[in-house]
This record gives C-alpha cells, structure tokens and sequence, in this order.
C-alpha cells in the first residue's frame, strides 16, 4: 500500500462531505431502484441517466467549478472530455456565470455534442481535436497552460471525486443497505475510487469489483505495473471509459479501496443494455451498462447477496442501438457461432435443423455453397448451457463434425462466399416471415423440402416483428424450376411476402460493382 494512500482516502472523505453543500444547487438526488430479476439475489441500480446531463459527471465538474475564485471564473476553464463530462462542465458554466472552451474528440457521438452546446448555450465554446480523448486532452492542456485558465479535470482531481461520491452518500442515506457488493464501472477511476471510499465508509464488509472493458483496461494495466501505464491500443465501443492512462491519484486510490478486478466484452455489455430494457425499460450508454454486465457475468456466485450496479450514463447516439441490437440474442441466453459440416445434398440442411438444432433459437444463419460434396453452415444460437449441451450431444449422436468459433470479421460483416459455377439452375429468393418460433422453418419445411437445395443463406434476427431473410435455391432443371416458382405463392401462412431474384441481379446485388 502507497504512504499516501489512507491519507488521500480521508481527504477524499472530507470532500465528499464537503460536496453536499455544493452539488445539489445543480441537480437532484437520483434514484436507487431495485431490477425486477428472477434471480436469488438482489440487483439494484443507481438512476444517473436520471440526473441534469443524464450521467452522473455533473456532480464532480460542478462541485470543481464552485470553488473557483472571482478571477478565475473572470477567466473561464478549460476542459477534455469525451461527453459526458463536457455535459457537466458547460451546466456548471452556465449555473456559476463562467465560460469553458471544451476539447472533443472529432469521433465524439453527436448526441453529445449537441447536448453540451444545449447545456452551455453562449458560455460554451466547443472545438474538435484529434481522433481520441488522448488528443483533445493535450490540447486542452496547451490551453490551460498558454492562458493560465483553469483545467477542469474529468477524473483526477480530489475535489471532482468529491462530487461523484455523493452519489454514493445518497445510496447510503437510503434504508436498503447494507450492501454486499457493488460492481463499479471504471474509465479514469474517479468515479468508482469515490463511490467505494464512501461505501467501504458505512459497510464495511462489502466487496468492491472494478469493472473495465477488456480493450480499455487501464487501471488493471497500471496494477499490475504497479504505477499508471499507457495502453497501446484502446478500445472505444464503451466510449464513455475509453481511457488510456489511469490516473495518478485515481490509482493510488483504487488499488487500496477496490477488492476485486475484472472485465467484460462488448458483446457482453449488449447484452447488459438488452437486459436492462427488457426488465427495466431503461436504455443505457454502453459504458453505462458495464457494472450490469459484470454482474451478470458472475450471476452464479451471488446468491442471497444485495448487488449494486451504477447506470453511470445514457447518452447514446440513436443510430448505434441498432448495431447494439443486432449484436444481443434473448435475455438470460448466451450467443454461440457454431460451423457444421453436413453432405452437400437436397434435404440435408433441414434434417440438421430438424435433428439437431431444435432447442435453441437461431438467431443468424450464414452459408454459401463453396463445395460439390460438402457444406458447412455458420449458425447463430441463442442458448444457456443446458441447451447447448443438448445441441453438442445430438451432433455428436449423428456423427456430425462441427466447430464453436468466434464471431471474427467474416461474420460480423457477413462475408459469405460462394461458387456460382457450382449451383445448377439457381433462383435466389427475398423472404419476409413472422418472426415467431418456427415460422421460417414451416415455411422451408412445407414449401421447399423436397424441391429444392439450398446454395445460399443469410439471416439475422433484428428484434423486429418481420424477419428477413435471401435465400438461394438450385433445381435439378429449368423446368423444375420454373414449377417451384409457378407453385409458390406470393404470401402465406407465416411468411408476408416471397420476392424471386434472377441469378444475374442476385450477383450485382452482393459482388463488387465495377468501377465507373
């Protein structure tokens, strides 16, 4: 332990004490409301998406900003943020008659950007710096140094730490303590230093888990240095903790007061926001969602205990809940990629379907005939572990030779090759179905099996009410083919339209367009 930790742990006390006379002439408490779960244990949630800038960094930029001097709010401040914190530094501004030039990143969501201009009307100045916070912090720096401003600090700062604790003097002042433990999110680690400083204050027992993105965790980096370390690349999905060097004062204080490190995927915090939807109606920024993620990462050692998590933020661009979507399978399942290799023959895909992945949703679908004897289909499974150990024995009853893999690059963009000399009188198909269990499979099984083999699939479940799906089936004849489409109707039980695709326009639809 650093000599100067337990000191920094008591002032950092004292200014959370302090804070409460400061931070509530900006905003309000927010609330600590208990998850509707149907686990054995307890979730709870602290509301900051419910505060002044929808994130809890107001508190901390205000609490900063009141204990300028006259000339220095004559002055103004300077800043870096990536939003969230530039949010709180243009409210207080605007609240104490001052002025802020705020550094962004130019890959800042829009949202936030636009909320910080709402936020700081004429106080604020906004300019954008570079690719990464890294960047628009030495800017703001050079600033600060060149005008002799203030620079307000996102997270390593005593007197903003302050300000963020008092979200945890809040959870404390309620009658749903004590705590077990709490799984706290950490960019810079001024949030979670502060919330576990006073949480550890008032219980004692609790254990405190640091949560970080596996791309982005610095603070880890800089534990296992034993000093702030800069990592060489940074993962930004979780934007709102993309920090690349802990701080110095942060990681004197988290390496004491934290009990426990861990991280979470960005597939596992989708699946965070999914929950949080699902059962809370709420929607969260993905750094938002972490502690929720973490938690539901280590659900099976939590029995009997009362967890708190934080939603730290919910300021998310629109356009990005849909990539979240598409990356989720259902609630209390995991997602699973899994290539079989079955005989390239009419009847075979849907025996495999039939046979073997009846227990599960599938939730994407991705082939493409590449071989005369063989197929290996690409399948998306939303599963738990007992379901997919049932997946696992049937294959293996049926002699079938599979492989789980990650979902690489070929999946997530959906690189699905194919060998057109290969298919022998194609006809390629749009398909729109209810998106029901067995609503798709119906319709190949009923109108397709039999007739058909299939040379080309891509499907994935978007959450919507209609799926969709592009089909490609090869006949044995023109003349096969031909009755196949003069037989199949427009629409039906549990599809809502079936469009044909000539081969031609099948082709120019997914390959390379010549250049002009």
């Amino acid at each position: 332990m650093s000599k100067d930790a337990p000191s920094l742990e008591r002032r950092l006390r004292q200014e959370i004490l302090f804070a409460r006379k400061r931070v509530y002439q900006a905003g309000q408490p927010t609330p600590l409301e208990q998850v509707d779960i149907e686990f054995p244990w307890q979730l709870y949630l602290k509301r900051e998406d419910m505060s002044p800038i929808r994130a809890y960094k107001w508190r901390g930029a205000y609490n900063r900003m009141a204990l300028l001097s006259t000339t220095e709010r004559a002055q103004g401040v300077v800043t870096a943020s990536a939003g969230n914190h530039a949010q709180g530094v243009a409210l207080a501004a605007k609240l104490l008659d001052t002025t802020a030039t705020i550094y962004m990143p130019r890959s800042t969501p829009k949202v936030k950007q636009t909320a910080v201009q709402k936020l700081g009307a004429h106080r604020v100045e906004i300019l954008l710096s570079g690719d990464s916070y890294d960047n628009a912090v030495t800017a703001a720096k050079a600033e600060s140094e060149a005008s002799q401003k203030p620079y307000i600090h996102a997270y390593d700062d005593l007197y903003v730490m302050g300000g963020q604790g008092t979200l945890a003097d809040e959870i404390v002042m309620t009658s749903k303590g004590p705590l077990d433990v709490a799984f706290l999110q950490i960019g810079g680690g001024g949030m979670a230093a502060a919330v576990a400083c006073w949480l550890k204050t008032y219980y004692p027992n609790i254990r405190i888990v640091g949560v970080e993105g596996v791309g982005q965790a610095s603070m880890q980096a800089a534990i296992q240095a034993n000093r702030p370390t800069r990592l060489k690349s940074l993962d930004i999905f979780c934007d709102g903790t993309a920090v690349r060097q802990a701080g110095d004062l942060t990681f004197e204080l988290c390496r004491t007061l934290i009990d426990d490190f861990m991280t979470v995927t960005n597939d596992e915090v989708c699946e965070a926001m999914h929950f949080l939807w699902n059962c809370h109606r709420c929607v969260s920024e993905p750094a938002g969602a972490m502690g929720v993620a973490a938690a539901l990462k280590q659900a099976d050692t939590l029995n009997n205990q009362k967890v708190l998590t934080v939603l730290c933020g919910a300021n998310i661009d629109f356009s990005q809940l849909g990539a979240i979507a598409m990356s989720t399978g259902t609630t209390r399942t995991h997602r699973h990629y899994v290539r079989i290799e079955i005989p390239e023959k009419p009847g075979a895909m849907l025996d495999l379907l039939d046979k073997c992945l009846h227990p599960v949703n599938i939730i994407d679908f991705q082939y493409g005939k590449t071989h005369a004897q063989k197929a290996w289909p690409i399948f998306g499974i939303a599963a738990d572990t007992a379901a997919l150990e049932l997946v696992e024995n049937h294959l293996r009853a049926h002699k079938l030779h599979y492989q789980f893999i990650e979902a690489g690059d070929d999946i997530h963009f959906r690189i699905i090759p194919y060998r057109d000399e290969l298919m022998t009188h194609p006809l390629f198909f749009k398909l729109e179905f209810y998106e029901r269990p067995g609503a798709l499979y119906d319709f190949l099984n009923q109108r397709v099996r039999g007739q058909a083999n299939f040379c080309y699939f891509n499907y994935h479940y978007s959450g919507e009410r209609v799926g969709r799906a592009l089909i490609g089936f090869e006949f044995d004849s023109i003349q096969h083919r031909q009755q196949f489409i003069d037989q199949l109707p427009n629409h039906g039980p549990g599809y809502r339209q079936c469009t044909a695709i000539a081969p031609a326009a099948f082709a120019r639809m997914i390959q390379p367009k010549e250049s002009c």
